[in-house]
């Protein structure tokens, strides 16, 4: 799909929400049984870290699937898609999809913030959770709220809020919301596909680096309704 071919998305409901926490959660956003089918492939597409063309960290596995077309079908569900439009707030692409899982005793980070590529709001990410997921596997925390502040004591974890839940949800959000990963205390599984949009004007320096992200995929546009955020502003999405 080109640029010129851009899908239409729907509208994002709930604003009040969306400009107060950065990130919703879509529970159920996946049917049960499409879930050991995406769990397969992602087994099927783990590589070493070696195998990476950049190095990936020892305590997580990574999966090579970003071609496969029931993970493409998955990051083009319409929630999905009107949550990250209504964060953009412009036409926006699909950058890349890969899978993660921190390994028994890995998956720690520090709260931290992936950060907007050229201006507040043009980067959303999401996550789709492939196992059931809270704090005994690794699951994610995020601190609501601090998407717009300018800064963050990284140190102070006394907002942070731990998710858990069930295969099948899918945690969307902007890139400068504060989160981390957790410690997989258990090794249980915890499974995961992330996905990353940017907005339009990122497109050319996205291009530089995919061949370094192991990239396979040709980039997939999208229009968010013509009523929603304008460009440059600071979107957010909440806990739904």
């Amino acid at each position: 799909m080109t640029e010129r071919d851009a899908m239409p998305v729907p509208a994002f409901g709930d604003r009040d929400a969306l400009e107060r926490d950065g990130f919703v959660l879509l529970r159920g956003a996946i049917p049960a049984e499409a879930i050991p089918g995406l769990q397969a492939t992602f087994d099927a597409g783990v590589l070493p870290n070696h195998d990476w063309p950049v190095p990936r960290g020892a305590d997580w596995r990574h999966a090579l699937l970003d071609t496969e077309p029931g993970v493409q079908a998955v990051c083009r569900l319409p929630a999905v898609l009107a949550a990250v439009g209504a964060l953009i707030g412009e036409r926006f692409f699909l950058a890349q999809v890969e899978g993660r899982e921190p390994l028994p005793g890995g998956g720690h980070q520090g709260l931290h913030r992936d950060l907007s590529a050229q201006r507040p709001g043009d980067t959303a990410l999401a996550i789709v959770f492939l196992d059931d997921y809270g704090p005994a596997n690794g699951a994610t925390r995020v601190v609501p709220g601090s998407h717009p502040l300018a800064s963050f004591d990284f140190s102070d974890t006394s907002r942070a809020v731990q998710l858990s839940g069930r295969a099948g949800d899918i945690l969307v959000f902007t890139a400068d919301l504060v989160h981390a990963g957790s410690l997989n205390v258990t090794g249980g599984r915890r499974r995961s596909l992330l996905m990353s949009f940017f907005a339009a004007p990122v497109y050319e320096s996205h291009l530089a680096t995919a061949h370094l992200r192991n990239i396979r995929m040709p980039a997939a546009w999208f229009d968010p309704p013509a009523s929603g955020p304008q460009r440059g502003a600071t979107s957010t999405l909440s806990t739904g």
